[in-house]
């Protein structure tokens, strides 16, 4: 029997899709792969999208967070360059969780999206993408989310992405936001780039060139250059939601593709 199964991140994309699919594949699957270093506004979501469509939702890694795989990897952080956690939380748990049965695996890459679908290479997990095959775009995506009562993640009025509070792929203006959303993740993530920084003597840095606390020192600049590029999306595209103006903005400060595992 084929299993079909399907990828929560937390964010806007996997639950329109979520939304989507639940009706048409009642056997459908749901899982999590929960780093234990989410956003509680990610948890919330879940629990949200549980509530309303009536599913369950299986949740992986909970007995091994990121922490035990960082001491794994002695203690050196993930990056751009070197996706531990990518594949240790995410690909692993999920290969696990499928094992050697045949799977059809959803995933919610839009129409109006260029990027790879890569989530495992095990030949029984077969991949297919229904909003490219439906021609669903960004716009249809949240239409699908409003009309079902779930909407957005409160996040979204800070950050575009989902993922682990410290992903290195956050924009210096989230990471302003996070300082004040959740000032205690925020020292957290301090004292983890902190201690690599000093016991590798690597200075590494979560955003390139710049630590965190460099980013705090000048937050009210930050703020205010984005609230200019906020005022400038606006402008220019009228008919945005504000998340879309906010993913806009993010984007032209810097559209380097995350893991896919991660944000979807």
């Amino acid at each position: 029997m084929t299993r079909h199964i399907l990828g929560l991140s937390g964010g806007k994309d996997s639950t329109a899709l979520a939304i989507l699919m639940h009706k048409e594949v009642p056997q459908m699957e749901y899982f999590f792969c929960d780093t234990g270093k989410e956003l509680a506004e990610t948890y919330e979501y879940l629990e949200r999208i549980k509530a309303r469509l009536g599913i369950k939702i299986k949740y992986l890694n909970s007995e091994r967070d990121f922490d035990h795989f960082l001491m794994l990897h002695g203690g050196h952080l993930p990056s751009p360059k070197i996706r531990w956690c990518t594949e240790e939380m995410k690909i692993k748990p999920l290969e696990r969780f499928v094992g050697n049965d045949e799977t059809i695996s959803y995933i919610g890459i839009r129409a109006d999206e260029i990027r790879d679908g890569y989530i495992s290479r095990k030949p029984n997990i077969h991949p297919v993408y229904p909003f490219k095959e439906r021609n669903l775009v960004k716009a249809d995506i949240i239409r699908i989310l409003d009309e079902s009562g779930i909407g957005m993640p409160d996040y979204y009025r800070w950050r575009s992405r989902s993922g682990c509070f410290f992903c290195f792929f956050q924009r210096k203006y989230e990471w302003v936001m996070l300082s004040e959303e959740h000032p205690d993740l925020f020292a957290q993530a301090v004292e983890y780039e902190m201690s690599e920084a000093k016991s590798k003597g690597t200075g590494y840095t979560w955003t390139q060139g710049e630590t965190l606390l460099e980013i705090i020192a000048r937050k009210d600049q930050i703020i205010a250059d984005h609230e200019k590029a906020i005022a400038r999306e606006k402008k220019t595209s009228p008919k945005l939601s504000l998340a879309e103006v906010l993913e806009s903005v993010l984007d032209d400060e810097d559209d380097e593709m995350p893991c896919l595992a991660c944000h979807l």
